[in-house]
């Protein structure tokens, strides 16, 4: 699986950037003005190539960036990588916005590891056109392109491996693992998790890990009930990181109802139990050098 990116990003190294942290829906308003209201969207560089994991409410923003980065008869990416944990609602609402799905000289790529090795062609197709939608993905000036493959695959793309993994949740999900010169970024969202412990291969994912970006959407008291509904807690990602060697955690995926006061207290318990760790927040760049 192999495709040939124009490298707009000068950073070398790795590194992450938050444009969307929030799970199942929007929020807005100074309760949310800190950690911020938008869903998954997360920004990965690798020695300069850009991956964007997720394509939730924060590609808009992140999408804007380039337009301004670049200058409206600037250099765009040709190819664009758009790697999808999954296709539930909060993690694709934001394609259609995408600045560069609106200019002809873009190639967006998606990637799908959820369905079977199938592509995200039909359910893209499903989601938007009418009525659900005024218009087809395909009467956007850009050119998709989308991959299927089975998670658990080593992907090859742009020169770039990237491990995967099938994360526990319905219709499942698919986690992704960057390295780049023994350093290393796991995004393992949307999951959950096993009152077992965590499982020997997800440990194995994440081993050696500088940062898991892991879905924290419950509490522990309000976990037990929503079992089933497919999300997790940021003390079963500290469990996870610890059991398999990884360094820090980002809490992800915030729930909807949850304000920056009480991030906030969270972030200082989270710092306290796996030092290093914190909340994710929109606009935060994390780099390794």
């Amino acid at each position: 699986m192999m495709a040939a990116v124009t490298n707009t990003n000068a950073d070398k190294g790795l590194s992450v950037r938050f444009w969307g942290v929030r799970g199942s829906h929007p929020v807005c308003g100074p309760r949310f003005a800190y950690f911020g209201g938008n869903t998954p969207c997360v920004e990965v560089s690798v020695d300069g190539q850009r991956f964007i994991v997720d394509a939730g409410a924060g590609l808009i923003e992140l999408g804007q960036a380039l337009c301004r980065d670049v200058g409206c008869d600037g250099s765009f990416p040709a190819d664009v990588h758009l790697l999808l944990s999954h296709l539930h609602h909060d993690h694709i609402s934001g394609l259609p916005f995408f600045k560069p799905a609106l200019r002809a000289d873009s190639v967006i790529h998606t990637w799908c590891g959820n369905l079977d090795g199938a592509s995200a062609a039909a359910a893209l197709g499903e989601m938007y056109r009418p009525p659900l939608f005024p218009i087809s993905l395909e009467q956007l000036p850009a050119t998709f392109e989308h991959h299927g493959f089975h998670a658990g695959e080593t992907l090859q793309i742009a020169g770039r491996q990237i491990r995967t993994c099938l994360l526990n949740h319905p219709s499942g999900a698919t986690g992704y693992r960057f390295d780049h010169n023994g350093r290393a970024v796991c995004y393992i969202s949307d999951i959950e998790h096993d009152a077992s412990g965590p499982p020997p291969e997800l440990k194995a994912f994440v081993a050696g890990a500088d940062l898991v970006i892991y879905d924290s959407m419950f509490l522990e008291e309000e976990y037990c009930r929503c079992i089933g509904w497919g999300h997790s807690t940021w003390r079963e990602g500290v469990r996870l990181c610890r059991e398999g060697g990884a360094r820090a955690m980002a809490m992800f995926h915030l729930h909807p109802d949850r304000d920056d006061e009480v991030h906030r207290n969270i972030e200082r318990e989270l710092a306290l139990a796996l030092p290093g760790s914190f909340v994710a927040r929109e606009g935060l760049t994390v780099t390794f050098d």
